[in-house]
């Protein structure tokens, strides 16, 4: 499933391809993935706009047009494919945006997760339903060991799952909270309410640099996660822990554990995270 980093490697990937680029028509096949309009009102109101930027916030695409902002979600499979020219459509492909230029983009998507929506261009952005109530980044002005005190002192269950709850951190997946959790020293089933400031602080750190590290690298391409425009992540030879089940601690040589948490395989090393 692509994070955040992975997000950012898509959108850096395709701004060059996208950006200035004026749509001409929409194809959608598969109309449950608009969750803000019917497919011909989506096709209607986005032809003969031009997409000026596409950025980013937390694991969201924000596409920002001459009238509207369409924001996106690769949810656990999404992939964006460039074509130049006009070519069959491909298995899982369900929506098509086809440009004056004569390139075309492709939204590829396995599982069907995937969403659009669409609208009018508000003062602020972050005011806009799938943007309203998430949380921070971490190169947000106030995040730190302070602002994850006060969002994990009511949160008594294991901090593990807590690293995965959009409304606090945005951006952290299975994969960057494992290592997170590492870097930190935490044991993913501790309490995130029986954490430390001190411990909180270096938490804050670890996320920061992890992810920064993670974007400079292009991701991590592991599993079904890669990147549609030919560029593989590297992240995955950074890790310390997340799969690296029974092989010895890259710190201590410890037999990485794993267990499972709210439903999802989490890894660790039992002496470097007590």
């Amino acid at each position: 499933m692509p994070e955040l980093p992975e997000v950012e490697t898509v959108r850096k990937s395709l701004a060059p391809f996208v950006e200035s680029q004026t749509i001409e028509d929409v194809k959608i096949y598969l109309p449950r993935m608009i969750r803000t309009h019917d497919a011909a009102a989506f096709r209607r109101r986005l032809s003969g706009q031009t997409i000026h930027t596409l950025s980013r916030r937390g694991k969201h695409l924000i596409w920002h047009l001459d009238e509207d902002v369409l924001i996106s979600h690769l949810r656990m499979e999404g992939k964006f494919y460039i074509v130049e020219e006009d070519v069959p459509q491909m298995s899982h492909e369900h929506v098509r945006i086809l440009f004056t230029s004569g390139r075309q983009l492709i939204y590829h998507d396995v599982r069907t997760f995937g969403t659009f929506d669409l609208f009018a261009k508000p003062q602020d952005i972050l005011t806009l339903k799938p943007l309203a109530n998430l949380g921070l980044e971490p190169w947000d002005e106030g995040f730190d060991g302070t602002y994850l005190k006060r969002q994990f002192d009511r949160r008594h269950g294991p901090i593990k799952p807590v690293l995965l709850d959009q409304t606090i951190i945005l951006g952290l997946g299975n994969i960057y909270a494992d290592e997170v959790l590492f870097c930190a020293g935490i044991h993913p089933k501790r309490a995130a309410s029986n954490i430390s400031l001190k411990r909180l602080e270096s938490l804050a750190t670890c996320i920061h640099d992890i992810l920064s590290k993670a974007i400079l690298m292009g991701g991590t391409t592991i599993r079904t996660y890669e990147n549609s425009l030919g560029i593989d992540g590297m992240f995955q030879n950074e890790l310390y822990v997340h799969t690296l089940e029974n092989e010895p601690c890259r710190i201590c040589d410890t037999p990485i554990k794993r267990i499972k948490l709210s439903g999802r395989s989490t890894y660790y090393c039992p002496t470097c995270q007590h």
